[in-house]
C-alpha cells in the first residue's frame, strides 16, 4: 500500500469533516513498529489546510513507559515545533488524568471468564478524550495478540488509555481465559470486555471519532497493507473485523511439527522483558512447542524485567510460573499487582503447581539471553544463556526456529491451517 494511497484516503475522510480548529489523535506507542508516521503526518498536512489550530496527541500505553519527544517525533512523522503540535503521555498511574464513566457489572465479568473473576471493573480513561475536540482520531494497528486475540481497534481505548485498574483487571481477566484460548482468535470474552466497555466511553464523547486501523507486515522494513477507516463505536467493530481477516493471512506462521528449540531475535523497539516476552506468547499454541522444549528470548540490549521500578520489584517478588501457582500465590497475597501477575503467567506459559509438594512442572522453558544477569534470571524462575555465545549457525537444524522480527508472529501448526 503506497503512501500516495494512504493519502487519497485520508484526503476523502478529512474533506468530509469541512472546518477543524482542534483535533486529538489517539496512536500506538514506541513498542509498536508500523506505519503511523505516514498516517499522521499526512493527516496532519490535511487538517492544516482545513484551518486547524490545534493537534494534539496521546500515546496509548496502558502500563507501558511514557514516550521521549524524539520518540513521539519519529512515531508520527510530525516535530515538536511544528504549528498546533501537543504531544502527551498517557498517565496511567494519574488519578487527575482520568474520568470514571461507568461500572462494567459482576456478573458479566464472571460470565466472560467462566466464573473465575467475580468482581466488577469501574471504568476510567484519559479525561483529554472528553474534552471540545472537533474530531479524535484513533490509529492503531491489528496483529495477533495474546490478550485480546488481536490487537488494533477499540484495544487502543481499554486497556489502551484506562487506568491502572482497569488495566490489571483486564489483564488478570484475559490470562485467567488462557493465551492459547484468545490469541488468534477475532471473536473471544476478553473482546466482549472491551467491547462492552468501550461503548460506554464512546456514548460520552462528544467529538466525531474515527478509527484508521492498520495492518502491516514487519520484515526488513514495515510494509503497509491496508488502511480501514471507519466512524464511530461500530465502525471500530467494522474495521477491526476486516483487520483481523487480513491480519490472519499475513502474520500466522505455519510449522510443520513442534520445535524442540525457538529464538526469538527481539528488536530494540521492546527494551524490557515486559514486552519482550511477546517472544514466549507467540509460541504457545497447543503443540508448536515440543514438551520440554526451549524458547530463547535473545535481547543483548534489555537490562531489566520493567523500566518501572515499582513493577520491576513486583516482577523479582512474584518470579514467572504457571497460572496453578500464581493463583495460589495470590490467595496468599491478595492485593498483589493483577497486572504483574499475568504478565509472569504469559510469559512463563503452561504448567502446573501442586501446593502440597510445592512442585511445578512446565510444558516447556523459557531462557532469556539478555543483559540480566543469569543470577537474576534464576532468582525469578528463567533460565539463562550467555548472549554473547549464541550464534545463529547451532539454531539450523530441523527441530529448531530462528526468528526475525522476534515476538511478531503468531505460530501454529499446519495441521490446524483454516
Amino acid at each position: 500500500m503506497t503512501e500516495e494511497k494512504i493519502k487519497e484516503g485520508l484526503s476523502k475522510l478529512v474533506e468530509d469533516l469541512g472546518k477543524v480548529k482542534k483535533v486529538l489523535v489517539v496512536h500506538t506507542d514506541y513498542t509498536r513498529v508500523d506505519f503511523t508516521h505516514l498516517v499522521a503526518k499526512n493527516l496532519y498536512r490535511f487538517l492544516l489546510e482545513r484551518g486547524l489550530k490545534e493537534f494534539h496527541t496521546l500515546n496509548a500505553s496502558g502500563t507501558h513507559r511514557a514516550m521521549k519527544i524524539e520518540e513521539f517525533e519519529k512515531k508520527l512523522g510530525i516535530s515538536r515545533n511544528e504549528r498546533g503540535v501537543f504531544f502527551h503521555n498517557h498517565e496511567f498511574f494519574n488519578p487527575e488524568a482520568l474520568a470514571f464513566v461507568g461500572t462494567l457489572p459482576a456478573d458479566f465479568v464472571s460470565e466472560m471468564t467462566e466464573g473465575d473473576l467475580e468482581e466488577e471493573i469501574p471504568i476510567k480513561v484519559n479525561r483529554i478524550l472528553f474534552e471540545d475536540f472537533d474530531a479524535i482520531f484513533f490509529i492503531n494497528g491489528t496483529v495477533p495478540h495474546e490478550s485480546t486475540g488481536f490487537s488494533g481497534g477499540l484495544k487502543i481505548v481499554i486497556p489502551g488509555i484506562a487506568s491502572t485498574e482497569v488495566v490489571d483487571t483486564f489483564h488478570w481477566a484475559a490470562v485467567l481465559m488462557g493465551i492459547p484460548k484468545l490469541i488468534g482468535t477475532v471473536d473471544n470474552p476478553a473482546r466482549k470486555i472491551i467491547n462492552r466497555a468501550s461503548e460506554m466511553i464512546f456514548e460520552k464523547i462528544k467529538a466525531r471519532s474515527f478509527t484508521l486501523n492498520m495492518v502491516y507486515e514487519e520484515e526488513e522494513e514495515v510494509i503497509p497493507r491496508a488502511l480501514y477507516i471507519d466512524e464511530g463505536y461500530k465502525g471500530f467493530l467494522r474495521a477491526y473485523e476486516k483487520a483481523c481477516e487480513l491480519s490472519s493471512q499475513l502474520h500466522v506462521k505455519y510449522i510443520d511439527r513442534p520445535l524442540r528449540r525457538a529464538v526469538q531475535v527481539i528488536g530494540e523497539e521492546y527494551d524490557e522483558v515486559w514486552t519482550a516476552g511477546k517472544g514466549s506468547y507467540k509460541l504457545q499454541k497447543p503443540g508448536v512447542m515440543a514438551k520440554g522444549g526451549q524458547i530463547i528470548i535473545y535481547a543483548p540490549h534489555i537490562k531489566r524485567f520493567h523500566s518501572n521500578p515499582q513493577m520491576d520489584k513486583w516482577i523479582r517478588e512474584i518470579g514467572y510460573h504457571c497460572k496453578d501457582y500464581v493463583k495460589w500465590y495470590l490467595k496468599k497475597h491478595p492485593d498483589f499487582n493483577k497486572n504483574v501477575a499475568a504478565h509472569v503467567i504469559n510469559v512463563r506459559g503452561a504448567g502446573t503447581f501442586d501446593p502440597e509438594t510445592g512442585k511445578e512442572e512446565f510444558e516447556f522453558d523459557v531462557i532469556l539471553a539478555t543483559s540480566i544477569p543469569e543470577d537474576e534470571c534464576r532468582a525469578v524462575n528463567l533460565g539463562y544463556m550467555d548472549p554473547s555465545k549464541i550464534r545463529k549457525e547451532d539454531f539450523m537444524d530441523e527441530d529448531s526456529l530462528w526468528i526475525v522480527p522476534g515476538g511478531k508472529y503468531l505460530y501454529d501448526l499446519k495441521g490446524r491451517r483454516g
